[in-house]
Order: C-alpha cells, then sequence, then structure tokens
C-alpha cells in the first residue's frame, strides 16, 4: 500500500464510524420522551399486563379527595344518590283534649274577662310532650300568676293534681297550678270558681 492511499482509507473508516454512530442515534429516542408503546397508549388506559386485560381504565391512586359536607357516600348499586337526613324532626303529636273541655287559652281568656290578673301569658304545650315535661297533656298555658293545663282525660288529671297536692285545682280534665305562680291563696279561690263556671 502506498502513502497516497493511506488518506482514502482513513477516510473511509471514519466515514464508517460516524455512519453507525449517527444510525444508533436515530433508533433511540430524544431524553425525556416517553417510551414508543407508553406515547401510544391513551391516556387513563393501562397498557396490557399479566394483572389486567388491556385497555382497562388505570385504578387511582394516592389520597382521595374527601365527600363534600353533609353527603353521605352512595351506596353499591345505587345510582351515585346520597342520603340527606331532614333538618328537623317531625313535631310531637300532643293527645287532643276532651270534646266539650274549655282550652288552656279559653280558660285564661276567662279569667282576665273576670278581672283576674294573668300577666305575661306563654302557651308551653310543646313541654307536654316527650322533650318537655313529659306529662302527657294536651294544652299548657303559663302565666306569672296561674299556670293552666288540659289533659286528654279525667284520670291524667286526677293523678298529676293529686301528685301536686295542695298547690293545685282540678276541675273534670283541666288543672291550675300555683306551685311557681305568686297568686295569694286567698286569691286562688276566684281563678277556680271561673273555672268552675266554664263547665
Amino acid at each position: 500500500m502506498t502513502n497516497r492511499s493511506l488518506p482514502a482509507v482513513a477516510v473511509l473508516v471514519l466515514a464508517a464510524a460516524l455512519t453507525a454512530a449517527c444510525g444508533d442515534d436515530a433508533a433511540d429516542p430524544p431524553r425525556g420522551a416517553p417510551p414508543a408503546a407508553a406515547a401510544s397508549t391513551p391516556a387513563g388506559v393501562a397498557p396490557s399486563s399479566p394483572t389486567g386485560a388491556p385497555g382497562q381504565p388505570v385504578p387511582p391512586t394516592g389520597p382521595q379527595p374527601a365527600p363534600p359536607a353533609g353527603s353521605s357516600p352512595a351506596a353499591p348499586g345505587g345510582g351515585g344518590k346520597t342520603e340527606r337526613r331532614p333538618a328537623d324532626p317531625a313535631p310531637v303529636q300532643l293527645p287532643a283534649r276532651p270534646t266539650g273541655t274549655p282550652g288552656a287559652r279559653q280558660v285564661v281568656d276567662a279569667f282576665r274577662a273576670a278581672g283576674l290578673k294573668v300577666p305575661n301569658p306563654r302557651d308551653r304545650s310543646v313541654d307536654c310532650g316527650p322533650d318537655g315535661l313529659g306529662l302527657g297533656c294536651s294544652e299548657l298555658v303559663v302565666t306569672d300568676a296561674v299556670t293552666v293545663y288540659v289533659f286528654p282525660d279525667e284520670s291524667s288529671a286526677g293523678d298529676i293534681a293529686e301528685t301536686w297536692g295542695g298547690q293545685s285545682f282540678r276541675r273534670g280534665s283541666v288543672v291550675l297550678n300555683y306551685l311557681e305562680a305568686r297568686t295569694p291563696a286567698a286569691d286562688r279561690a276566684r281563678y277556680e270558681k271561673v273555672l268552675t263556671g266554664l263547665r
């Protein structure tokens, strides 16, 4: 081999090396690019694996957001509906007063018409129910002078009147209570007389 052919051989060897190097770079993806298989898989779908079929959605991983306040998780197969509890419980149903018995408000009005004091009247019938005194009365009106109870029957009224002893008066299903009142004993007879006249 002559000295003239050495440069030509060196150029050929260099060209072959460059060609091989360029061919390897073209086969490799650029840095930061996803692999070919990953790039062709739609978002949210897992590639085929031994534990799942191709094309199945990828289950979420990591912590999940909490449901909104006031809602409960939907039951399986329930169509995604949430159950909501009523804001307020149903009102208590009190027993009706007997037919022909004056109402507590009617008794208080009769006291006022007779010139008796009935200051600051308040309808407290709600206290007759289980969330109040639990006495089972039908109606209750409280004043600063006397408290008027109406019961659904005379038997219930008689039991309560006996419990309160000398601090009450009963006529039929209506009971007058003086326990928390400031009514002088001398004036009580006047209230009782008016109540008796209503029957």
